[in-house]
C-alpha cells in the first residue's frame, strides 16, 4: 500500500475531505538549480489537490492522517492514463501516414492522425476512469492518525 500524509479540511457526515501534504520527490522543494521538478511544480500545480475518503477514524477538521491506496490500483491507473493515449498517438500517426496520397503530404497526415489519436485516447481515458470512481479498489482509505507532522526544508 502506498501511503501519504494528509490533513482533514472538511468533514461531511462519514466522508472526510482531505488535502495531501505534498513534498518534492527529489528534495528540491525550493532550490533554484536542479532537475526542474520545482519549476514544473510551480507552473502546473499551484493549487493543492483535494480528495475524499471515508472517515472510519472519526477524525476531526485539522487532524493529520495517513491515507493509502493499493499499489495495483495506482499501477493500473497509471498505465491507463499514459500508455493508452501514447499507443493511440502512434497508431494515429501511422494510420495518417498510410492514408497520405503523396510523400509530401505524409507529414501533415501523420500529424493530423497523431492529434486525432491523442484526443481519442484522452477521451477514452476520461470515460473509462469515470466508472472507477465508485470502485472501492481505486479509492484512498484512511489508515491511521499521523503521529507527527514532518516539515521538509531545503538546505542551501
Amino acid at each position: 500500500m502506498i501511503e501519504e500524509q494528509a490533513v482533514i479540511i472538511h468533514v461531511d457526515g462519514a466522508l472526510a475531505h482531505l488535502e495531501i501534504e505534498r513534498s518534492s520527490p527529489c528534495g528540491l522543494c525550493g532550490a533554484t538549480r536542479g532537475c526542474g521538478v520545482s519549476l514544473w511544480g510551480r507552473l502546473f500545480s499551484s493549487k493543492r489537490s483535494g480528495i475524499s475518503a471515508v472517515n472510519d477514524l472519526h477524525a476531526q477538521v485539522g487532524e493529520h492522517v495517513i491515507i493509502g491506496v493499493q499499489e495495483g490500483a495506482l499501477l493500473a491507473s497509471s498505465m491507463t492514463a499514459y500508455v493508452v493515449p501514447l499507443l493511440l498517438v502512434c497508431a494515429g500517426a501511422l494510420l495518417g501516414a498510410s492514408l497520405a496520397s503523396s510523400r509530401a503530404a505524409s507529414d501533415l497526415y501523420s500529424v493530423a492522425g497523431a492529434v486525432a489519436g491523442l484526443v481519442s485516447g484522452l477521451a477514452w481515458v476520461r470515460f473509462h476512469t469515470a466508472g472507477r470512481r465508485k470502485d472501492g479498489r481505486y479509492q484512498p482509505v484512511m489508515l491511521r492518525r499521523a503521529e507527527f507532522v514532518s516539515v521538509r526544508h531545503c538546505s542551501r
